[in-house]
């Protein structure tokens, strides 16, 4: 039973958790099995061979964790460094300090670049740093793709394009979390070393499953790493998957089963098309903010996301105001502003197994919750911009023509 129930579907906009296939969730109904019996190495061996392709990689080697993104960050970190080793990361929204914190926290020498928050990465003072490190220093750059409290998206392949310019050795760990299976994704083209994200954003599964893919590079620097692990440990499933076993210990039976689900949806609907759609959900929204009046927190074009958009309301309303009355009057879940942006943005979260008509209805709702608040909205206004652009984008659906 619901803790707090409401009437009607509870409408998730949040930037993850998303919303959960029914697909999915029968995929999941399932009771426990014994993960040394031959049907879970089966599973799990197309399960590695198919995680694959939502990196675009065909050099990667995957690791599927029982944890969330902030494990698959550890994982990330301490499989390929040792502590005290100059790491240059960056620093532009929550997600990216909360990983600093991180990287600080296992004894890397963390080599800060900070944005305000609303801007991309500082690539010129990448550049730079890398200009100026004659001795190899720097042993690795770290990047969130996709700043989920700003609702920025840095160019990753931009990153790579200034590291080879310097001929520099530095590994190239991502977090994709809200941008892998929803933005465009290429680890091989853009020679990112270890990329990583989390089953409860674009692949639309519960939280559970940290998702990591490392280069043959990444696997290299394994051999010389000194930074403490077992849970996180890539050898030990290295180990495994020579065995044919793949799990050095217990994993989420329910969860694999999901995610066979969760993909076999995504390469139907195609992994192009998903991200076409997310692409159109995010137009639609930004046209939404423009005719309500409202400015986005992403200040450049080159930087706007297309999983979520933060919302900047005017000085003289609290933006935590309009989420707790999106939850209390609509049964509608929108994204909170945090730390630097906290009562300054609501966040739109727009990724995953999410239809423009669903869309459309969280953009009515908000305007009613911009009315409530007292902000001189004209209802509707939003919602005809973002439908007037999706009646002439929506493509028919594949699997319908």
């Amino acid at each position: 039973m619901d803790y707090m129930n409401g009437p009607g579907r509870h409408h998730l906009f949040v930037p993850g958790p998303v919303n959960i296939p029914e697909q999915v969730i029968r995929a999941m109904n399932r009771n426990n099995e014994d993960y040394r019996s031959p049907a879970i190495p089966a599973l799990t061996k197309t399960l590695l061979e198919d995680v694959k392709k939502i990196f675009k990689t065909t050099s990667g080697t995957p690791f599927m964790f029982p944890t969330t993104g902030t494990g698959a960050w550890e994982s990330a970190l301490t499989n390929t460094l040792s502590p005290g080793d100059r790491i240059v990361s960056f620093l532009i929204g929550q997600f990216s300090l909360l990983w600093i914190d991180q990287q600080k926290r296992l004894n890397f020498n963390v080599d800060v670049v900070e944005s305000e928050w609303g801007q991309g990465a500082n690539l010129q003072v990448l550049a730079a740093k890398l200009s100026q490190d004659q001795n190899h220093t720097i042993k690795a750059i770290c990047i969130v793709h996709n700043e989920t409290a700003t609702g920025v998206t840095n160019d990753i392949s931009a990153v790579r394009t200034i590291l080879d310019h310097y001929k520099h050795p530095a590994l190239l760990l991502v977090d994709g979390v809200s941008s892998i299976c929803a933005l465009d994704f290429r680890m091989d083209e853009w020679g990112v070393d270890v990329a990583l994200t989390g089953s409860q954003k674009a692949l639309s599964l519960p939280t559970g499953l940290g998702i990591v893919c490392a280069s043959p590079k990444a696997l290299e620097a394994t051999k010389t790493s000194k930074s403490l692990k077992v849970f996180f440990d890539w050898n030990d499933y290295l180990k495994f998957y020579k065995l044919g076993t793949y799990w050095p210990y217990t994993p989420s039976i329910q969860l694999l089963y999901g995610l066979r689900a969760a993909l076999d949806l995504i390469f139907e609907e195609g992994l192009d098309n998903v991200i076409a759609r997310h692409a159109r959900l995010g137009k639609a929204t930004r046209l939404a903010v423009e005719a309500w009046g409202l400015k986005n927190c992403t200040q450049k074009e080159e930087w706007i996301s297309n999983t979520v958009t933060a919302v900047v309301v005017p000085p003289n309303i609290d933006s935590t105001e309009i989420v707790k009355r999106a939850w209390k009057r609509y049964n509608l879940s929108l994204g909170l502003g945090l730390n630097k942006v906290a009562g300054k943005v609501f966040r739109i979260g727009h990724l995953g197994n999410l239809n423009e008509l669903q869309l459309l209805g969280c953009l009515a709702g908000v305007e009613m919750i911009l009315k409530d608040v007292g902000y001189p909205i004209v209802l509707g206004s939003g919602v005809a911009a973002a439908s007037t652009y999706l009646q002439h984008h929506i493509p028919l659906i594949p699997s319908r023509i």
